[in-house]
């Protein structure tokens, strides 16, 4: 059969695809002051690689800060170990961050741009994931669209630049899941060896990939059930073949965790561990699980259920060949913790720390492009419409419809089942912060939505629906257009567009610290700016860029205005905190509500909105002229 000229031309195209997404992330980075997190990532990631210590940053676990560390080892930048923020304080992240990018002589824009170097290859490296897993479904030529769609996400190309584990996520779960699908379709020592090694690569990523481990047993049942129901027996005799085959797809994928942790998590925190001293490491151990489950078993007594595993970690955390193991469980836990407790943010009009279940779909819905949230939505309607019109055949028996189907769509299935699971997890969490902790789930819905077009242009009348696909694709790219080279603070049009997302929800959909080096070159180029007063979120050093000029400020300092400092700076984020309604039993210090602002910049009337500046500084800070 002749190709077509997409499928002829399907690797110039997913070239110039990688490369626009690695020209956009590189060049936005280089805009793009440090974000909250990396204030974090990038100490620690040094100290793993430099210093093989892991006192840093405990709860994520070490790939994608590690990998981002090792350019930066060709700087040869101070480390300040003798700094207290290393030396004596539990897991200083915060403070050693400060320390090593902005007090040691370093140039911190260097190294902060040569670590995202690698968060910026792995983005790439999982939109080819995402073409050789579609091109093996769908064809090259339908596989470049699940590619430009995620590429040239505005969601990705925000948190694909930046040192964050969300993207190491994203990679690792999508070559667990491709590799495990490997397995299950083609078993073999080889196949399962490989998809072991993979899914010890996922759980270096980020700790939510700990969901591989139901999602794979769930999958190896599904696959056990199908096989089952092939064989020619019928109802209750067909247990005893569901039986073996599920006996057998178990065992291979405990064979699978068992390969990824020995192989692979075990070798490499025993590695960022040498030289992490163990009684440290043992009474850090202690401190940081001081609360989970309800604090420590009285002596003489067993653990509770919700206990144990911290008392277990505890106690592995005393023994040199259990260490590291000891180390990657700490993270779980302290991870499991955090999202159980909640982080407070701005959603709707309210600060709340009890999350709510609307927030992830809303949040979706308008932080990816209108031509994305339609193929999506249409790619719905017409997968059940398919579903539909593959069970109604009545010349075929309802046992040979399934069985056809499984054959058929077992693998879109199989990704369908983990993005249930995961947004399940993610809407049921309080942890309301941002949509990248979807990300993981985002190439695998370009991916279904493929399926479903395609099946639908291939039937009737090609001409007129591949035109709306290409116009979906032009659409496409000129929202990425529309929102450089501000790609986090990107919002829909239904959203609020670039600037007005903020009224809905902020955090790291729309302020994450990203936009300093933008205001540093706002005052540079206002030379009446004397003295401004700076009340800023994120990874950044106010001090460091703005120097003299900058003054510390906070709600609780009352109008600089009041102390000759005619400017005002803050952060988004801080003033949605300051202003947005408090849901019940939700508390907020008065001095933190900037009353003061309010009362000579009254707030419009609009839902979410802040009193309206002046001036901003990228789409983050807003300023204002007080006199």
């Amino acid at each position: 059969m002749e190709e077509t000229f997409w499928e002829r031309s399907s690797a110039r195209v997913l070239v110039v695809i990688l490369a626009a997404a690695a020209i956009l992330m590189l060049k936005v980075s280089a805009g793009d002051s440090a974000i909250m997190d990396e204030l974090a990532h990038i100490p620690a990631g040094y100290g793993y690689v430099h210093n093989l210590d892991y006192r840093l940053n405990p709860e994520h676990p070490p790939l994608l800060k590690a990998l981002a560390a090792l350019p930066v080892i060709f700087l040869n930048p101070a480390f300040p170990t003798d700094n207290p923020a290393w030396a004596t304080e539990l897991n200083g992240q915060w403070d050693m961050g400060r320390a090593f990018l902005y007090g040691s002589g370093n140039d911190p824009d260097s190294i902060v741009r040569v670590a995202r170097y690698f968060p910026i290859l792995l983005t790439l490296l999982t939109a080819l994931l995402v073409y050789a897993l579609a091109s093996r479904l769908f064809g090259k030529a339908w596989a470049l669209w699940p590619t430009l769609l995620f590429a040239l996400s505005p969601t990705i190309l925000a948190h694909g630049h930046y040192v964050t584990t969300d993207i190491a996520a994203t990679f690792g779960v999508l070559l667990g899941a491709i590799t495990f699908l490997k397995y299950l379709l083609h078993p073999s020592q080889k196949t399962l060896f490989l998809a072991g090694l993979a899914f010890g690569v996922a759980e270096l990523c980020k700790f939510s990939t700990a969901l591989l481990v139901p999602y794979f047993i769930v999958l190896a049942l599904v696959w056990a059930a199908k096989l089952a129901w092939e064989d020619q027996l019928s109802g209750i005799k067909k247990l005893r073949p569901f039986l073996f085959f599920a006996w057998r797809k178990l065992v291979g994928t405990a064979a699978i965790f068992a390969i990824g942790y020995v192989v692979i998590v075990y070798p490499v925190y025993f590695l960022f561990t040498r030289n992490y001293p163990p009684e440290r490491q043992a009474a850090e151990t202690v401190t940081l699980l001081s609360s989970y489950g309800n604090g420590p078993t009285a002596t003489g007594t067993f653990c509770k259920l919700s206990r144990c595993p911290a008392e277990l970690t505890i106690w592995a955390s005393k023994y040199e060949i259990t260490r590291p193991f000891a180390e990657y469980a700490l993270g779980v836990l302290m991870t499991v913790q955090r999202a159980a407790g909640g982080n407070s943010s701005y959603f709707l009009g309210d600060l709340s720390k009890t999350g709510s279940r609307t927030y992830f779909p809303l949040v979706f819905s308008i932080k990816e492009t209108l031509p994305a949230m339609f193929a999506i939505l249409f790619g719905i309607v017409l997968a059940a419409l398919g579903i539909r019109r593959a069970f109604v055949d009545p010349a075929e028996t309802w046992k040979k419809k399934f069985s056809r189907f499984l054959e058929n769509r077992f693998v879109e299935l199989a990704l369908f089942l983990f993005i249930l699971l995961y947004w399940g997890w993610s809407m049921k969490s309080p942890l309301n912060i941002g949509v990248r902790h979807l990300l993981p789930t985002i190439p695998l819905i370009y991916i279904l939505l493929t399926g479903a077009w395609k099946r639908w242009v291939d039937d009737g009348k090609k001409a007129w629906k591949k035109i709306l696909v290409l116009v979906l694709c032009a659409w496409s790219v000129i929202e990425i257009f529309i929102a450089y080279p501000y790609f986090l603070s990107y919002f829909n049009e239904l959203g609020g567009g670039v600037s007005g997302g903020y009224r809905y929800v902020t955090d790291s959909n729309y302020d994450w610290g990203q936009d300093l080096l933008r205001l540093r070159d706002f005052v540079n180029t206002h030379p009446e700016i004397q003295k401004v007063a700076v009340d800023y979120f994120g990874g950044g050093s106010p001090e460091y860029y703005l120097g003299d000029k900058e003054v510390n400020w906070s709600s609780d300092k009352g109008n600089p205005a009041d102390f000759g400092i005619n400017w005002l700076a803050v952060s988004v984020n801080t003033l949605e905190g300051a202003f947005s309604k408090l849901i019940p039993d939700q508390t907020r210090a008065p001095k933190d509500e900037y009353s003061w602002l309010e009362a000579i910049r009254p707030r419009a009337k609009e839902w979410g909105s802040v009193p309206p500046p002046d001036f901003r500084a990228g789409t983050s800070i807003f300023i204002y002229k007080l006199r």
